[in-house]
């Protein structure tokens, strides 16, 4: 029997290495290394390479389940997509379109976020709709697209990292979170390139570095500013640059001039002298790139924070031009598409702002509805999960976990028990679908047929490589079957190529316009970065029209896409990027005598996200089978803690337990624990949910806890 692999890509991280599918005769798929894709060119970490075993019907779901009794119990779909039509409706006649919630996820396909963007405006009404994706990189999306006019994470590809000559890494662990992706930081230091890092943390990413910052947790709007300061002092700024491309200047550099060397070394932590070192390897070569992850973004002051790494590279002209640039390292596997196409609470398909009369006119006639109908802004992520059994009386949610990852975790794990109505469509039974009056089992990624878009703004195709167990249905599927219990009989098919095709119409003129890109241009040739119009808009800017058929007239024109931006010009009206004037101040919550110490949060490279699929893969669980707390060893000592032994780690919200890792990697103010765990060694029951007053970020890096040593373990 001859069996077929298929090319497509790793459900996890926005890195989205490729990735072979082969059924096996004795059952079962296996992973294999496909080497052609550029950005992993074959690696894998050991999510990827363990990916297909959540796919066996022994780790999830294969039939709906529905609350009976207090319990959830096996049903039809019938009777669930039923129930949850009902239930909706019901809320909805009685209370309003906004008394219906919509809460999507940064790993759904680019044609599901769509629908169900569509589904809450065209069939709900509501204008409550958002994502987990709100928790991964929004500041960095705010600032540059205050910045740039444009938010993609990365303007550039990957491949251009090990040809610049200096990347600063802000808040990233890369080797655990995105580990394909640290062979272009070894490239980059081969070629005679510098690697800086900034984490309070001595992470594996760090030691790969040629430098190395350690702040305080919270202060790295600060380490920031002070970084220009010298940059303006030793004369070291790109004033030419600064005339022709950029506005802003004069009070971006006052407000950097107030943080003065010796003043951000008492905020941060960081001496001067490491400071002045990092100007000379950022600012000597000929090229340079600033790129941040979570660790500056998942603050209260993120989208500042971030500004001012950005005002970093345009006093330096290190944006706009080759091998250079600031860009965000995006998290979620779709966390880039994912923002795109309307599942955020403020947005429409293309990048569209929900409160741009002409981008409702646009999106409304793709959809065949009055633009009047569609709702306005909604709340925000965080917002939306702490209105929950108040204003929201029934929730609908696809790919997310909010009991696990959202902060202040036992009081949005209480809000969703409080609802009246709560309707679940997973993979696996999270802990979040266990609160659920109705339970979906859908599709995954071997199993669907769809579009993501990676950090560098590449769109690719995922192919079905296996046939999903019986009593899967899609997303799409529970979508359209949905829309046609609510009177929306038409609109809301479940074929992903036609909903594609429309999200290419309703993209068609705005920031990230897919219009251009199709499913066989994905499959040629291995993804397509946005924007990528369709002809013939993009001809007017001067591009050549396609070669003449050997028999006739001109082929149709055909837009490359674009894999690096601003290169002529910025996004903005005028063409220029925007500095920001902003100054440091302190995170929302400092320490003080009853919560004296720092507590940040991440990742470890054998779990993703809140676990709730790598939980239930052998491998991975016993490389990495629970919680933990780091800690100092000065720490340790004061607390009497020795290795392995439990502490309760206490905030202002709650409790968390977890025995002690003892390294000389982390601040003695600091404690660091891993989010992927629920229970009582749960990191976000801690966290503090202050937002951003511009992206909506909740403060998941930084709060004030105090530490108790429980004595040695049991």
């Amino acid at each position: 029997m001859e069996t077929t692999s298929t090319p497509t890509h790793c459900p996890y991280c926005a890195l989205q290495c490729g990735m072979n599918i082969t059924p096996l005769p004795q059952g079962g798929v296996e992973v294999t290394e496909r080497p052609d894709f550029p950005v992993n060119r074959g690696a894998l970490c050991g999510k990827g390479r363990t990916a297909a075993q959540v796919l066996s019907p022994a780790a999830r779901l294969t039939s709906p389940l529905v609350r009976s009794g207090g319990k959830l119990v096996e049903a039809g779909w019938e009777e669930a997509l039923d129930r949850i039509a009902g239930a909706l409706s019901g809320v909805r006649a009685h209370s309003g379109p906004d008394a219906v919630g919509v809460f999507g996820g940064g790993g759904l396909t680019n044609e599901k976020a769509y629908a169900l963007g569509k589904f809450a405006r065209v069939v709900l009404g509501t204008s409550q709709i958002d994502y987990n994706g709100r928790f991964c990189m929004s500041s960095a999306a705010a600032a540059g697209t205050r910045a740039f006019g444009l938010d993609r994470g990365l303007p550039f590809p990957l491949e251009d990292i090990p040809r610049t000559g200096c990347v600063v890494l802000v808040g990233s662990n890369l080797a655990e979170t995105m580990p394909p992706s640290l062979r272009f930081f070894g490239e980059l230091r081969a070629n005679g390139g510098t690697l800086i890092v900034v984490d309070p943390r001595r992470t594996k990413t760090a030691e790969q570095a040629d430098l190395h910052l350690a702040p305080r947790p919270g202060t790295d709007l600060a380490l920031a500013l002070g970084l220009l300061h010298l940059v303006v002092a030793e004369g070291r700024t790109d004033e030419r640059y600064i005339e022709e491309r950029t506005s802003g200047w004069e009070e971006a550099r006052a407000a950097a001039m107030a943080h003065w060397p010796e003043y951000v070394e008492r905020i941060t932590g960081v001496s001067v002298p490491l400071l002045r070192r990092a100007v000379r390897m950022f600012c000597e070569p000929e090229s340079a790139m600033v790129l941040t992850a979570r660790g500056p973004e998942q603050q209260s002051k993120g989208t500042d924070t971030v500004g001012a790494w950005i005002n970093l590279c345009l006093a330096t002209g290190r944006a706009g031009r080759p091998l250079s640039g600031y860009g965000c390292l995006t998290g979620q596997g779709n966390g880039q598409g994912g923002r795109e196409h309307g599942q955020k609470a403020d947005q429409l398909p293309g990048y569209r702002r929900l409160d741009d009369p002409a981008a409702r006119r646009h999106v409304a006639g793709v959809w065949g509805v009055d633009p009047d109908s569609l709702p306005g802004p909604g709340r925000s992520a965080y917002e939306l999960l702490d209105a929950l059994g108040t204003d929201v009386r029934a929730l609908l949610l696809m790919g997310s976990n909010p009991v696990v990852s959202a902060p202040r975790a036992a009081h949005v794990e209480e809000r969703l028990r409080s609802l009246d109505f709560l309707a679940v469509c997973d993979v696996v039974l999270s802990e979040t679908a266990e609160l659920a009056d109705v339970v979906l089992p859908v599709t995954q990624w071997a199993e669907e047929t769809g579009t993501t878009t990676s950090l560098e703004g590449r769109v690719l195709l995922r192919r079905r490589a296996v046939a999903p167990p019986a009593g899967v249905r899609s997303d799409l599927e529970v979508l359209h079957g949905l829309a046609a219990r609510l009177g929306v009989e038409k609109g809301f098919p479940a074929d992903p190529e036609e909903v594609f095709g429309e999200l290419r119409r309703a993209s068609a003129g705005g920031a990230a316009d897919y219009s251009g890109i199709t499913y066989r241009r994905l499959a040629d040739e291995n993804g397509v970065f946005w924007p990528c119009p369709e002809a013939p808009a993009w001809e007017a800017d001067g591009a050549a029209a396609g070669a003449p058929a050997p028999d006739g007239p001109a082929s149709p024109p055909v837009h490359p896409g674009t894999p690096r931006l601003f290169l002529d010009r910025f996004a903005t009206d005028d063409g220029r990027a925007r500095f920001a004037a902003v100054a440091h101040r302190a995170s929302a919550e400092e320490p003080d005598e009853e919560y004296p110490l720092l507590l940040t949060t991440g990742r470890v490279v054998s779990q993703y996200q809140s676990g709730a699929q790598t939980r239930r893969v052998a491998e991975l669980n016993a490389a990495a089978p629970g919680p933990f707390v780091e800690l100092h060893p000065r720490l340790a000592a004061r607390l009497g803690a020795a290795e392995g032994d439990p502490l309760a780690v206490v905030s202002r919200r709650g409790r968390a337990v977890a025995p002690a890792r003892i390294t000389t990697a982390i601040r003695p103010d600091t404690v660091f624990m891993p989010f992927h765990w629920p229970g009582e060694g749960r990191a976000n029951t801690l966290t503090n949910p202050a937002l951003d007053p511009t992206s909506k970020m909740p403060e998941f890096k930084t709060c004030a806890v105090r530490v108790e040593s429980l004595g040695p373990p049991a």
